[in-house]
């Protein structure tokens, strides 16, 4: 039934009928959390070879012990380069998160610019362009640097190209862009064609204008047979002659150990050789026995494939689990939309404008901890109070039923309120 087709009457008697099934989930004392996306134990497991490896010696005879190779092992930038589709040695393997080679980036950029540019942080105020709901820890970045941050609006192609075209040729204080850009977080969308062509074909006014390309779901599919095809950004940028503008992201965090994986950033041979200038005085280098170790599992595994159809299997279900009693209880309600993602960690669920903190907090007074509510916008500030990032990866099937369930039933009541407002 639609909720917005109800009198006051039947609003009021439904609100007593959710009320009464919320105080039985409350003296239930659940414990649940999908809150981040985290693997399961299951996917952590298809890993755990990695730990038996006993090597140190890699197939070109460096001794991973040693000091050395500070953009990473060359015989695991071939396998990467085929998740990453650019060339090998355009790679730099960093530590175990992308996360930190983003950081690093933006501060190598705050601290000394780019290309000869004036640092970013000798400028008042720099900008960053935000697609949202996008992923809090690139806001986090940004807020942390003090790079302001402007919202851009999304659909089921990527990001406004039109506005985001605009802003960059009018405004050379906006500096860059982050963009996650197959099954995306949270949306699960996958950027078009076309999108791709128009962000590699831009034209900003800032020369050292960046795209942090963080593809960190290139291969995380649920449907390994029938995959969302993402055009390639490096190609279309060597294409266009502006190779220079992205940064491209990638990790294992989700395909080995979510804390000892291996991470990778991929670029231009001129901004490669000023990363690794600054990369050289940051560190002497990441582990390379942990490289090694990955090399020889992935080799051994027959390369990424078969390893993320192990995983596909293992989260699909999960998926299909929350979207099945999302349908189920709410489909026809008129009060919650979500998207069916086809690989990616996440599901992006919208409430009824303003409802959506109040879920979160009627969910956590339940037991169940969710991604906090504002949390995909820049600054945790939603401007319709309406996105919720769910992460199935890491409960059980059980688990995931009752917090489903319950996010459920808590927008169910927060809409009942919020009609109740305006109900004659």
């Amino acid at each position: 039934m639609m909720y917005q087709n109800l009198s006051r009457a039947q609003l009021l008697d439904l609100k007593n009928e959710l009320t009464a099934e919320y105080e039985k989930y409350k003296a239930a004392g659940l414990k649940l959390d999908m809150s981040r996306g985290r693997p399961g134990k299951a996917q952590l497991d298809i890993a755990l070879d990695i730990l038996d490896d006993k090597s140190c010696v890699s197939p070109s005879g460096f001794d991973c012990r040693n000091y050395g190779i500070l953009d990473g092992l060359p015989e695991l930038k071939e396998v990467l380069a085929e998740a990453m589709r650019v060339p090998a040695a355009n790679i730099f393997i960093g530590e175990n998160a992308s996360l930190a080679l983003m950081y690093a980036s933006i501060s190598f950029a705050m601290l000394f610019g780019i290309g000869g540019s004036k640092p970013w942080g000798k400028y008042e105020k720099v900008k960053f362009l935000c697609p949202v709901p996008g992923y809090d820890r690139h806001f986090a970045i940004c807020e942390e640097m003090g790079i302001e941050m402007i919202n851009i609006s999304t659909n089921e192609n990527g990001p406004d190209m039109d506005t985001i075209e605009k802003m960059v040729a009018e405004d050379e204080t906006i500096k860059g862009i982050w963009c996650v850009p197959k099954y995306s977080n949270p949306t699960g969308i996958t950027y078009s064609d076309e999108t791709v062509k128009r962000f590699a074909a831009l034209k900003p006014a800032a020369k050292d204008f960046r795209i942090f390309w963080d593809n960190a779901y290139c291969i995380h599919e649920l449907y390994p047979d029938n995959p969302a095809q993402l055009l390639n950004l490096y190609d279309e940028c060597v294409k266009n002659g502006t190779e220079d503008m992205p940064y491209i992201f990638f990790s294992t965090s989700k395909i080995t150990f979510a804390g000892g994986g291996v991470a990778a950033v991929a670029m231009s041979s001129a901004n490669l050789a000023e990363f690794k200038k600054h990369m050289g005085v940051r560190t002497i280098g990441a582990d390379k026995m942990n490289q090694l170790r990955h090399l020889n599992f992935l080799k051994a595994n027959g390369g990424f494939d078969s390893i993320m159809r192990k995983h596909a299997d293992l989260l699909r279900p999960r998926f299909e689990a929350v979207l099945d009693i999302l349908d189920a209880e709410l489909a026809d309600t008129g009060i919650a939309t979500w998207i069916r993602p086809a690989g990616g960690y996440f599901i992006s669920f919208d409430t009824l404008p303003g409802c959506a903190k109040k879920v979160v907090a009627a969910c956590r007074d339940l037991g169940v901890v969710l991604t906090g509510a504002g949390a995909t916008y820049p600054y945790g500030r939603d401007p319709k109070d309406s996105n919720i990032r769910i992460a199935p990866s890491s409960p059980s099937a059980e688990e995931l039923a009752q917090a489903t369930k319950v996010l459920c039933l808590c927008t169910k009541l927060a809409s009942v309120d919020a009609l109740l407002e305006t109900a004659e």
